[in-house]
């Protein structure tokens, strides 16, 4: 085989490890940037991307196969670009960062099908009361899955599994269950102030525009800063495209998510620690096939291979707990801003007290800030005015010493009345 023909099948992979440059290897299929692919690592197999590179080795080199092709979607180029970008940034290696983005789809794979139950209009040999009650629930036709049959009924499973061994019911497998429906737009247009009106404008005229900016919404507490980025959400819904609000942790509360499902009908897709691995797995498919269009999460949802990324807002910006410090160190805050430039996607971040960084770009007219100094409800700000503190402690201290004073004179007096007897 000539050299020629042997460069144009070589293809630079980097695997999940604490390693920072791909390694080379043959392939027998056509294979793009960003691919995920099986590959032989020493004595076992790993999960490798295909990293965009020159794929040229010396013709005498030996290369180890790609093992094979992987069905799930390929990572899109920003993405791509984000990691080595952060690896660059940070020093650190190329495939750790990759494992951030990669972590999870190593566990997809075929989910434990749910059956379910319908009737076929046959008779059982024995008819019981549990039996009656079964077949009267489901003599509509409707499929049901066995344990929700047997719990309306109020029967226990081994009555369902005899009336399928006696022909009465039939069982077929049950679609999975969405991870996330789709929001709706429309569900619950709220009224908003004149100056959520127009932050909100703002941010709609943003997202239309289709390039990469960043704004600051910068609001007291209780300035309905939520319901403004909720309408740039909304604006991404109308054009199908995809968002990610990212939250510390300790925000992503069933609160939220219930004032999401206020707003849009129904919730978004979680990303956090508590999530079961599987549910995050089918999470970051969903993300990847344009399934999911909005996603709430913690800093590590910034690495899930959205295929359409419209809109990336940092509630609390100003939170240390986006700063990752274990593994890679990297705050989620600049990072956003990163993959919003990579991706020409609009930044929105939100906070009552903004960082010294925000504020400083802000300033500089790098972010837009957009202003909220009332509050939502009409309730009035409190006044805040500086003090001296070295003014107020000497004050303070001469305070104490006057009582300290008076004090001892009372016990002096109390003792002489009570030494006379």
């Amino acid at each position: 085989m000539a050299a020629k023909e042997l460069a144009e099948r070589i293809v630079d992979v980097l695997v999940p490890l604490a390693v920072d440059r791909p390694y080379s290897y043959m392939a027998s299929v056509a294979l793009e940037p960003g691919d995920i692919v099986q590959v032989p690592l020493g004595n076992r197999e790993e999960t490798g991307v295909v990293w965009p590179g020159s794929g040229r080795a010396p013709a005498k080199t030996k290369l180890k196969a790609v093992i094979a092709k992987s069905d799930l979607p390929r990572l899109p180029l920003e993405l791509v670009k984000l990691i080595d970008w952060i690896a660059d940034y940070t020093l650190a290696p190329r495939g750790m960062v990759l494992r951030m983005a990669l972590r999870r789809s190593s566990e997809l794979g075929a989910a434990r099908e749910k059956i379910g139950v319908r009737v076929t209009g046959m008779k059982p040999e024995r008819m019981t009361e549990a039996r009656a009650r079964v077949l009267s629930l489901l003599e509509n036709g409707l499929l049901r899955s066995k344990s929700e049959a047997a719990e309306e009924a109020g029967v226990s499973p081994s009555v369902i599994d005899g009336l399928i061994d006696q022909g009465a019911l039939e069982t077929e497998a049950l679609p999975p269950e969405p991870i996330a429906l789709p929001p709706d737009a429309d569900f619950a247009v709220p009224e908003l102030n004149p100056a959520q009106t127009f932050a909100a404008k703002e941010l709609r005229d943003a997202v239309r525009a289709r390039k990469f900016s960043v704004n600051l919404l910068d609001g007291v507490t209780g300035s309905g800063k939520t319901e403004v980025y909720f309408e740039a959400v909304a604006e991404i819904l109308k054009q199908k495209r995809q968002a990610l609000i990212l939250l510390p942790e300790i925000a992503l509360t069933t609160r939220f998510l219930d004032r999401f499902a206020e707003r849009f009908g129904e919730r978004p897709a979680e990303w956090h620690s508590a999530i079961a691995p599987r549910k995050r797995a089918r999470t970051w498919e969903g993300v990847a096939k344009g399934e999911i269009s909005v996603v709430a999460g913690a800093r590590s949802a910034l690495f899930l291979p959205f295929s359409d990324l419209a809109l990336i807002v940092l509630d609390e910006e100003h939170d240390p707990a986006y700063k990752q410090e274990d593994g890679v160190h990297y705050h989620a805050r600049d990072m956003a801003v990163v993959r919003g430039s990579l991706a020409q996607a609009a930044v929105v971040l939100t906070s009552a007290t903004p960082s010294i960084e925000t504020e400083s770009n802000a300033r500089r007219g790098r972010y837009k800030r957009l202003q909220l100094s009332e509050r939502y409800s009409g309730t009035e700000v409190p006044q805040l005015e500086a003090i001296d503190l070295k003014r107020k402690a000497r004050r303070r201290a001469g305070g104490f010493r006057r009582v300290w004073r008076l004090r001892s004179r009372k016990r002096s007096r109390a003792a002489s009345r009570c030494c006379c007897f």
